[in-house]
C-alpha cells in the first residue's frame, strides 16, 4: 500500500471517530460543503507557494491538498480506488481530446 493509500485509509477508519479527538472527524462531521471549503483554502495555499518558489513549503502545502482532497472524496463517498480508476481510464488519452470530450 503506497502512503497516498495509507491515508485514504486512515481516512476512511476515522470517519466515525470522535471529532473530539479526530481532525478527520471533525471535518466529516461538518459535511461535505466544509469539506469543500477547506480543500479550496488548502489548494489556494498551494498556489501561493508556488508562485513564492518556496519548494519546501509548496511540498508541505501539496501534502496538506492531498490530505484534504482525500477528506472532500470521503465526505461524498468517493473513493481514491475510483479516481484512481478513472486516470488509469484516462491514460494514453492526450488532455486536448480529453478536454473535447467532455
Amino acid at each position: 500500500m503506497n502512503p497516498l493509500e495509507k491515508l485514504a485509509a486512515t481516512i476512511a477508519e476515522r470517519r466515525g471517530a470522535d471529532p473530539d479527538t479526530s481532525w478527520t472527524a471533525t471535518l466529516l462531521a461538518k459535511g461535505p460543503e466544509k469539506c469543500a471549503e477547506k480543500f479550496g483554502e488548502e489548494a489556494v495555499e498551494a498556489i501561493v507557494e508556488a508562485v513564492k518558489g518556496d519548494r519546501g513549503r509548496l511540498t508541505a502545502e501539496a501534502a496538506d491538498v492531498l490530505y484534504h482532497l482525500l477528506v472532500m472524496l470521503a465526505a461524498r463517498d468517493v473513493t481514491l480506488a475510483e479516481v484512481m480508476a478513472e486516470l488509469e481510464r484516462r491514460e494514453g488519452t492526450s488532455g486536448i481530446a480529453e478536454k473535447a470530450r467532455r
